[in-house]
């Protein structure tokens, strides 16, 4: 025995695993796709779900021209469309966006600075060969000697390392400034170069880069202010001068590409009226869908006249029939993808009930995936696909419906707590910490615990990494 999944099976986890606005498209190319599929010609009233879902079935509305048989072969005489039709693509193809050119690239600028410079023939063709290897954040990802073989191998004339340094120190004075740097520290050195190192901050700023690096990216400010004989008034201002540099030149230039950016569409919207929460699935971008009569009175015809039919006629008749199969099959996955979302969602806002009255984050109940499927039978694979890329407007914004998931902890009474609010606690702790003095990772637990949070050091290490916060070492500030 095996198991096999129907169409109408793979329709519905197609559909249920993409967002509203992936929805919309692909209703689209379903209906270029499927002449048999049309959209209901009269506008819903309310956009939003209270309406039926027994609405979008497979009743037949009214058209204002009947289509016989014949005439419909008249009008394919030609080779039909859907015999010319090539579907070899699969799902799992990459389909990256273009992104849209907008005015000079960043290397086209580099580039242009050339002619500006008074270099030889040669000089011109190394910095050419130079900027071809400056990446999108600006630096030089290659070295010298390795830059050296490859143009001596590609015009067959010895080129030293020295000329290309030569060449390499013009291009560094390039616009944006820090172009062509090999690391971090040649970068932010190149930019400060560009200042009036006449200026005691300016030049301040230079030496703890120059001289003290390292303890500057660890910031062990008090070796710095030992090492360089300074106090800390005058590294507070030497560090603002040196955090208003771009450690990434590249990115500056803004006249190079438009990306694209993607909108977020609710897929659920909640409301709070009358001391009652209540929600609804967000159809702005599901027009109803129906049957075509045109294409169902032609089986019918054909249906009184099969004895009678040519060839070309049961083949087109042919056609028909698996057209409307697969708009019934699209209709259906729509209708269950539709009360999947809303069971689901109904669950999601019974557990978390309270956090929706409010937006607290502390009242968020520790919640996953297998509860949600307990409570409305459905497979976790489901929920997973159910919950992928959704989201839900409620009245204190917008969030993804992952966010609502969240793992599960212990108070030091034993009650059940999410971690999404040791995260907020920790959080606040952080914010109001002394800046000189961090608290470290064993500091935050023993504050967790005074707060009844029984939470190991590893364990506030492993939330504060998700919340994107550093170690205390790096949080320090003179």
């Amino acid at each position: 025995m095996q198991q096999r999944l129907s169409p109408l099976q793979i329709q519905i986890m197609k559909l249920i695993e993409i967002p509203a606005i992936q929805l919309e498209q692909r209703i689209k190319e379903e209906l270029e796709q499927n002449p048999v599929l049309e959209i209901d010609p009269v506008e819903r009233a309310d956009d939003g779900d209270d309406a039926s879902i027994d609405d979008i079935g497979g009743e037949a509305s009214e058209s204002p021209r009947e289509t016989s048989i014949e005439e419909y072969l008249r009008m394919e005489q030609d080779t039909p469309a859907y015999k010319l039709q090539s579907n070899n693509f699969s799902p799992d193809d990459q389909k990256d966006e273009v992104p849209v050119s907008e005015g000079m690239s960043f290397l086209e600028h580099l580039e242009e600075q050339i002619g500006l410079q008074s270099f030889t023939e040669e000089e011109e063709q190394i910095a050419h060969y130079i900027i071809g290897n400056i990446d999108e954040d600006g630096y030089l990802r290659r070295e010298v000697e390795q830059m050296a073989d490859d143009i001596s191998f590609a015009t067959n004339n010895d080129v030293e390392p020295s000329k290309i340094q030569e060449v390499l120190t013009v291009v560094q004075r390039f616009d944006p400034l820090g172009v062509g740097a090999r690391d971090l520290k040649e970068c932010l050195l190149l930019q400060l170069r560009g200042k009036n190192l006449q200026d005691p901050i300016n030049k301040l700023a230079y030496d703890v880069i120059d001289q003290c690096f390292e303890e500057f990216t660890k910031k062990h400010y008090d070796k710095i202010e030992k090492k360089l004989k300074i106090d800390e008034d005058d590294l507070r201002d030497a560090v603002e001068e040196i955090l208003r540099l771009n450690p990434k030149p590249g990115s500056a230039y803004s006249g190079a590409i438009v990306k694209t950016s993607q909108a977020i569409v609710p897929d659920f919207i909640v409301e709070y009226e009358d001391n009652k929460l209540s929600f609804h699935l967000n159809r702005r971008s599901e027009p109803e869908l129906h049957l075509s009569r045109t294409y169902t009175e032609m089986l019918e015809e054909y249906s009184r006249n099969k004895n009678n039919q040519s060839n070309d006629q049961k083949e087109a008749v042919q056609f028909v029939r698996q057209k409307l199969d697969s708009a019934k099959w699209f209709i259906d996955a729509i209708k269950q993808r539709r009360n999947t979302l809303k069971l689901v969602m109904q669950a999601i806002m019974d557990y978390q009930g309270e956090y929706f009255i409010d937006g607290d984050d502390k009242k968020l109940r520790p919640m996953i995936l297998k509860d949600i499927a307990e409570k409305t039978n459905l497979d976790v694979s489901t929920i997973s696909r159910v919950t992928n890329s959704k989201y839900v407007q409620t009245p204190f914004g917008i969030f993804a419906l992952k966010y609502f998931f969240t793992e599960k902890a212990q108070s030091s009474d034993g009650e059940d707590i999410s971690s999404r609010e040791i995260k907020q606690i920790l959080q606040e702790s952080i914010d109001a910490e002394d800046k000189h003095k961090p608290l470290p990772d064993d500091k935050l637990a023993e504050i967790l615990q005074q707060k009844g949070y029984t939470i190991a050091r590893r364990t506030v290490a492993k939330y504060r990494e998700q919340l994107g916060i550093p170690v205390a070492r790096l949080r320090k500030t003179v």
